[in-house]
């Protein structure tokens, strides 16, 4: 079974596609690597605020969002900065 077979994978993967598709028709492409770096660095301080609440104050969805949200800038960082 490929990994992309695991129906939570493959959710996790099209909501970050789609958060990046989002991103990048609204901000266009990251200027340089120290701009992508800051945006991904943002974006993680935002899932650690999440993770770092009690676990009966988190909000998985919160949570999930903010690690959809990383991942999302990861892959803009790679086309955007690292690309051919």
């Amino acid at each position: 079974m490929s990994l992309l077979e695991d129906p939570r994978l493959r959710a996790a993967v099209d909501d970050a596609v789609r958060e990046l598709q989002g991103a990048v028709r609204r901000y266009g492409p990251m200027a340089s690597a120290h701009e992508g770096y800051a945006v991904i660095l943002e974006e993680l301080d935002e899932l650690k605020a999440e993770v770092w609440k009690s676990p009966k104050k988190r909000d998985m969805r919160a949570m999930r969002a903010e690690a959809v949200q990383v991942a999302a800038m990861a892959l803009r960082f790679v086309c955007d900065v690292c690309g051919e």
